[in-house]
């Protein structure tokens, strides 16, 4: 059953050796999701399931591997504790190698914890079937969700300004908020893609996870610096 649950964004940008000059400016955001990864702590769980978006399905053992050497930087990380357990070709999708820095960071990672990428398209009713299955593999389950709304909210936005990406996000906002499992469920999937929001497939899966948990939503930071929506929150 799911006990609590952390949606987080996913930018590179958020690891300060990555963002470098630019590091100052999403310290509120680090400083959001360290709060939301201290409620998975607070709860306790007996497994740990981080969830983002990847370019292929697929599951990543406790001890899978990551690299931010392709955004210029030298720094490794590793998901979790334990020993490596995944081929070396199983590279984490940057989307968990920022969850893997996060829990690193926080020291949050003390569940057995296990990673799972999920690449588009995927369609809702998947996503939320995905989220009943990891629910129901434990007793105590926390979920750890990678995702960033849309990708079009200014000019200089990485997809261009679109008049829908400020209504897309504050939907989602709102879903996050209270969590309001049916929200998330019903979002659009295809004008999620149009608006390049990576975090969709990931927050149904959070949908589908959460049936009849009965869990209360707090969101703790929403803005689009870079013209993207980053939106942090915790459900307990």
């Amino acid at each position: 059953m799911l006990v609590a649950a952390a949606v987080c964004p996913c930018p590179p940008l958020l690891v300060p050796e990555v963002a470098a000059g630019a590091a100052p400016e999403l310290a509120a955001a680090r400083d959001a999701c360290a709060d939301a990864l201290g409620v998975l702590a607070a709860a306790r769980p007996d497994r740990l399931v981080v969830v983002g978006a990847a370019e292929h399905d697929g599951p990543y053992p406790e001890g899978s591997r990551g690299s931010f050497r392709g955004f210029g930087v030298d720094l490794d990380v590793r998901l979790g504790r334990g020993g490596d357990t995944a081929s070396p070709e199983a590279r984490l999708p940057a989307s968990l190698a920022v969850a893997a820095w996060l829990l690193e960071r926080t020291g949050r990672a003390d569940a057995p914890l296990e990673g799972l990428g999920v690449a588009e398209p995927i369609a809702a009713e998947r996503c939320i079937h995905i989220g009943r299955d990891i629910a129901g593999s434990a007793e105590r389950v926390a979920l750890l969700v990678m995702g960033d709304a849309s990708a079009c909210r200014t000019l200089k936005a990485p997809g261009y300004l679109d008049d829908r990406a400020a209504g897309f996000d504050a939907r989602v906002a709102r879903a996050l908020a209270d969590a309001d499992i049916a929200a998330l469920k019903a979002l659009d999937t295809q004008l999620a893609r149009e608006l390049k929001a990576s975090g969709r497939a990931p927050w149904q899966i959070l949908a589908g996870a959460a049936e009849d948990a009965g869990l209360a939503g707090s969101l703790l930071y929403d803005d689009a610096p870079y013209g993207v929506g980053y939106l942090v929150a915790a459900w307990s």
